[in-house]
Parts: C-alpha cells; sequence; structure tokens
C-alpha cells in the first residue's frame, strides 16, 4: 500500500535535481526546458536560472551556490494517455548536443558558469548527478549519451568547486545515475541505470575509493521482470532511497543490503527524492515523467543532513 503523498506542484518539464533552499523553498532542475525552478510550499513556481542544455542534478556548495550536472540536452518525445495525462520521455542525445559539464549557478540565480567540460582532455558526456562530502568537494556520475545503436562508457569523478581540480576515480561504469554519501562518509553509493544495481565503495580518502561491490537491486516490474534506477539520497539511519523506473516509484535498501522495500507511484519515470523540511522528515520526489513534485509528510525516518544544506533544526 503506497503511504499518503501530496501534490506541491505540476505542470513541470521533466523534473529532476531536488534540493532544500535556506529558506525552505524546493528547487528543482526541469532537464527539457533547460532550466532552474523555484517551488514555495503553495504550489507556485518561479524560474531561478536558465541553464540551457540539460540540468539534471543540483546540489549546495560551500560557498552557497548551487552545482549543476548538465547532460548537455536530449531529443524529447511526448504524448497523451487515455486519462488525459501528458507523458514526456527523453530519448537520444540532443540534435545540438556538444558535451556535458559540471556548472556554477550563483546563490542568486542571476549568473550561470561553466566549471568543468572535460576530465584530463576526456570531454564530460552526460553528468547526472552529485553529492558534496565535509570536505568541500564533490563527487559526481557521468551517465553518458545514447546515439543511434552506440552508448558511451562513462565513470565517476572527483572534482574542487573551484573549477581547479577535477579527477576520475572509477572508470568503466555502465551508466552511472544516483549518488550519495553513508551517514558518517565511509561509504559511497552509485544507482546504475540499465542494470538496475545499487554499488558501494569504501572510501580511503576523500576521492579514493576501493572495494567496489553491488549492495542491492531494482525489484522487478510485475509482467517485466526488469527495473532500473535514476536518482537516490539517504536517510540519518543510513537507507538509500532511490528512484525507481519503469516498475515507478522509490525502492529503500538498507545500509547492509540485507533490506529492500519499494512503494510503488504512478509514473514509470520516477527520477529523484530528497529530504527536506526543518526536521528532515518529509521526501520530495520528483515524478519526471508526468511533470509533478510530489512530498510525503512525516517519512518513518529522518533524512540525512547534507554537508551544506541550510535551515535544518535537527
Amino acid at each position: 500500500m503506497t503511504p499518503e503523498y501530496r501534490v506541491v506542484a505540476e505542470g513541470l518539464r521533466f523534473p529532476e535535481g531536488p534540493l532544500e533552499l535556506p529558506n525552505g523553498d524546493i528547487l528543482i532542475t526541469e532537464i527539457e526546458a533547460g532550466r532552474l525552478t523555484k517551488i514555495r510550499q503553495d504550489g507556485s513556481k518561479e524560474i531561478f536560472a536558465v541553464t540551457g542544455g540539460g540540468p539534471n542534478g543540483a546540489a549546495i556548495g560551500p560557498d552557497e551556490a548551487i552545482y549543476v550536472t548538465q547532460n548537455g540536452g536530449f531529443e524529447w518525445s511526448e504524448s497523451l494517455q487515455t486519462d488525459g495525462t501528458n507523458i514526456l520521455r527523453p530519448g537520444d542525445r540532443a540534435n545540438d548536443y556538444t558535451n556535458g559539464s559540471i556548472q556554477r549557478v550563483s546563490a542568486e540565480g542571476n549568473s550561470v558558469e561553466t566549471l568543468y567540460d572535460n576530465c584530463n582532455g576526456e570531454p564530460l558526456k552526460g553528468p547526472n548527478d552529485l553529492v558534496f562530502d565535509h570536505e568541500g568537494n564533490f563527487y559526481f556520475t557521468d551517465l553518458g549519451k545514447r546515439y543511434g545503436r552506440q552508448r558511451d562508457i562513462t565513470g565517476l569523478y572527483y572534482a574542487s568547486p573551484d573549477g581547479k581540480f577535477i579527477k576520475e576515480i572509477v572508470f568503466p561504469f555502465e551508466s552511472p545515475n544516483g549518488i550519495g554519501l553513508s551517514p558518517d562518509e565511509k561509504t559511497l553509493y552509485v544507482a546504475e541505470t540499465p542494470s538496475g544495481r545499487l554499488w558501494a565503495f569504501d572510501i580511503v580518502s576523500p576521492g579514493e575509493v576501493k572495494n567496489r561491490r553491488v549492495l542491492g537491486h531494482a525489484p522487478p516490474a510485475e509482467g517485466i521482470n526488469q527495473a532500473m534506477f535514476d536518482s537516490l539520497c539517504v536517510d540519518s539511519e543510513g537507507n538509500i532511497i532511490i528512484a525507481t523506473i519503469l516498475n515507478g516509484g522509490i525502492t529503500s535498501i538498507s545500509p547492509d543490503g540485507k533490506h529492500t522495500t519499494h512503494i510503488s507511484l504512478p509514473d514509470g519515470i520516477t527520477t529523484n527524492p530528497c529530504f527536506a523540511g526543518p526536521e528532515l522528515r518529509t521526501l520530495y520526489v520528483t515524478l519526471g515523467s508526468t511533470g509533478r513534485l510530489i512530498a510525503f509528510d512525516n517519512w518513518p525516518t529522518q533524512g540525512l543532513k547534507l554537508a551544506f544544506q541550510k535551515g535544518v533544526t535537527t
């Protein structure tokens, strides 16, 4: 049985990357529209910044700026379902695609700059999600791009927010997507989209990992025996909460990998969860293909406060 949730906002153009701003508003990326949008608790929307391309993940950095994984854009298909629901789906890389990048958006939203578009001369293909550690640097995934019968083989990266340091720390990876840290920052989690696997790595030191292992799998959708993972967040108990595709909803995997639960949602491309609110008890979830932001109030576990998340009283 799906717990009760409320619809916060509708009419979004493939939302992703939710995060809580210091004033309690929720900032999301709208990948198809190439922008960041601020959503107030009454559901009203305001364009925060225009990035172009396909802004995917977002995180607040140590300087209070918003750091964005820019995937470079997709081609899109749109269809109207018999129940009147409009469905938006990403496809191959955009016709005007050049490469992916990491962008920095000022805290006021009035400037956008590119920090990185390559690593040691190798172009970034389609950066997807990111997470800051308490050192003030960030890990990010590169999902890559699909074009015709080809798909990029990509990796996992570690970079500084000043644009001066980036390194590839894991290669190869098959379309890595969501990324998060354990409460003690000793474990790094990465969700792999096509395989529906959740990977775990031991963090030896900032930006250095070892002991790659599979911690869990996406529970398959009934009838097709398949599911994929998208972005993720972590709660204060170390559970990894992952947006799930095909078997649309959110999947929670315990930190030891022994327990998996799934909550179904009415969107086959559920894209990204995040915790917000004064006590981090509200779980926001973006529903990509139907363009909605929903919220579960009074979530049973408390969220994990992110490295530079403000306005939390826990």
